[in-house]
């Protein structure tokens, strides 16, 4: 079954989910504001996408970090302490099965992956 981590207010996370209802998807719902994320679900993550594609840098909680903040995210180990510590700051959504499918949305990402 796919699992979809993200923001249940999130516009981008609405999109898709309402994308994967209307396809008859079925997918259990992770809600990092709920539930965090282990230390163990990043790093394997980031065996399949890099750090810059998991950190949501066009969201308001990356631009309010500072710029000092920033200029720490170096490499996997300080993109997983900020993704710990803050994690409205992963891209939203992911969706995995055994694998990551998507992150973020896109129809025609959707379109190609899931149909």
């Amino acid at each position: 079954m796919l699992k979809v981590y993200g923001i249940p207010n999130c516009d981008t996370v609405k999109k898709a989910t309402v994308w994967l209802k209307n396809k008859r998807i079925a997918y259990e719902f992770h809600d990092y504001k709920k539930l965090g994320i282990s230390e163990a679900k990043l790093e394997e993550w980031l065996t399949q996408v890099p750090y810059d594609k998991l950190i949501n840098r066009a969201g308001t909680t990356f631009k309010k970090l500072t710029d000092e903040e920033k200029a720490k995210i170096t490499d996997n180990a300080s993109a997983i302490a900020l993704m710990l510590e803050k994690t409205s700051v992963i891209k939203r959504p992911i969706v995995e099965s055994d694998k990551i499918l998507a992150v973020g949305f896109k129809f025609e990402e959707y379109d190609e992956v899931f149909e």
